[in-house]
């Protein structure tokens, strides 16, 4: 892990940390609203008093105005944008993106953002698209790591990001991750995923991320690189990505458009401002209509969101109870639907990250019955050995004459040892009614725990899943 972080709690591939910068310290997760000092709609100053503890802007864009640049090298980007706190440079890789070329070096664009007094700057990478042809990916991801490593040997005072690429070639991400981390940078910024958020590939942005996470190890911290709509900050800092950026609050606002947790609307479609925000407590709908004024005001609503939204997921960190924010947040769009289910499918890996002291379980779907703790606990039931004749139920009254030993049963759990019943995860909240994957879930964990024990002979008495003999006999 770089000296500049710190891990304080953690949940899921997720946690709460402190990053060191120039400028102070930053808790993490962290969202970073994005400043053009050309198109300003809010003053940095105006920023951080909704909730601003860093910011991030171009330096390409501040080089390439000889005034702007003239003022950044004379005094400094802190005294240019007006802002106390950390300020993070990136380093025209996204205008390289959208127009093919920028006319600047790459180590002259890296040298200038340290000489403003970057608090962290970002080489200028490649940022390869979704789904080009591999030979592609290989030689931008060769081009880039060339970079990397030219950024790599630079003094610095401030910290320096080492992207990570690799478009949608999961095992090139990993690798591309691995390469980078020996590096030694300070943070890992996950490149060229604007165009998976863009058209709603949640599935793809988690096989990204997950990949590059894998790559990199548990400690380094890293940068979602334009994840700046609220309803995707609990599933990136699921993933364990600990700072955000995005200019997704001003844009919008430009747009019309009317952020929340879990979508977006068209000011002109709204009747009321569903919101107690103070721009929404203080103004009706017409009053975000208003021309110039009105943009303002929605772009100070959508940064309140924003930042509302990522004290949520900090809150759901630090309890344990990340995973039922996640649930609820992906039932927002199909897509994010996609993303939960992709995740679910890192359940293996993320239970070597989770934490094993949570709150309560509450079971709000068919995903939670891969979530960590159910893995967790069949993993450590497997590893009992019992014998004789077992008594495995769900009746709250049993009778166990004639048997050795006396078991529960829950889904999405299955069986277990009838002392454990009031301890964690077995006091989860489940509904009556339990979805198939729960009930799949506590069978295929059944037949492991017979398969494990020969010795032993379990007889089935349950209410909830009254064929479960005709259920384990299906499983291979």
């Amino acid at each position: 892990m770089p000296d500049c972080f710190e891990i304080l709690h953690k949940d899921l591939a997720g946690r709460i940390g402190r990053l060191r910068t120039p400028h102070g310290m930053v808790e993490t997760p962290l969202f970073m609203p994005v400043v053009n000092p050309h198109l300003l709609i809010l003053k940095p100053s105006e920023i951080a008093k909704i909730g601003a503890d860093m910011l991030i802007t171009n330096s390409y864009i501040i080089g390439q105005d000889p005034e702007l640049r003239e003022k950044a090298l004379a005094h400094g980007v802190h005294d240019l944008l007006g802002f106390e706190g950390p300020v993070m440079t990136d380093s025209g890789a996204f205008q390289l993106s959208v127009y093919g070329e920028i006319d600047v070096e790459p180590l002259e664009i890296l040298e200038f953002q340290m000489a403003i007094g970057s608090d962290v700057s970002v080489p200028l990478d490649i940022p390869t698209p979704p789904d080009v042809p591999r030979d592609r990916v290989l030689s931008e991801l060769s081009l880039t790591e060339r970079r990397l490593l030219e950024a790599a040997s630079v003094e610095r005072d401030g910290l320096l990001a080492g992207p990570i690429q690799g478009s949608t070639q999961l095992d090139l991400r990993k690798a591309a991750a691995r390469r980078a981390g020996e590096m030694n940078f300070d943070i890992y910024p996950i490149g060229a995923v604007v165009p998976l958020m863009e058209s709603y590939r949640f599935k793809d942005l988690v096989q990204v991320v997950a990949s590059s996470k894998m790559g990199l190890g548990p400690g380094a911290p890293v940068h979602l690189f334009g994840a700046g709509h609220p309803m995707v900050f609990a599933l990136g800092a699921a993933l364990g990505c600990d700072l955000f950026d995005s200019a997704a609050y001003a844009l919008y606002a430009r747009d019309g458009r009317y952020l929340t947790p879990t979508g977006t609307w068209k000011v002109k479609d709204l009747l009321y401002l569903p919101c107690c925000c103070p721009v929404c407590v203080d103004h009706d709908v017409k009053d975000l209509q208003d021309g110039e004024r009105g943009q303002k005001l929605l772009a100070m609503h959508n940064l309140h969101v924003s930042f509302q939204e990522m004290r949520l997921v900090k809150q759901m960190i630090w309890e344990g109870s990340l995973w039922d924010l996640l649930e609820a947040r992906s039932r927002a769009h199909p897509r994010l639907l996609d993303g939960l289910k992709a995740l679910s499918k890192e359940a293996r890996w993320l239970e070597g990250l989770d934490r094993s002291s949570k709150s309560t379980f509450f079971y709000l779907g068919p995903e939670s019955a891969t979530r960590p703790e159910v893995i967790r606990h069949q993993d450590r039931m497997i590893r009992l050995k019992v014998e004789g004749e077992i008594l495995v139920t769900d009746d709250p009254r049993p009778c166990a004459e004639g048997y050795d030993s006396l078991w529960g049963f829950k889904v999405p759990f299955g069986p277990y040892p009838i002392e454990l019943s009031e301890t964690h995860p077995l006091n989860a909240e489940v509904p009556q009614m339990v979805d198939c994957e729960g009930i799949d879930m506590a069978t295929l964990h059944a037949k492991r725990l017979i398969s494990a024990n020969p010795d032993a002979r379990f007889h089935f008495h349950l209410r909830s899943i009254p064929n479960i003999e005709e259920r384990l006999r299906r499983i291979e």
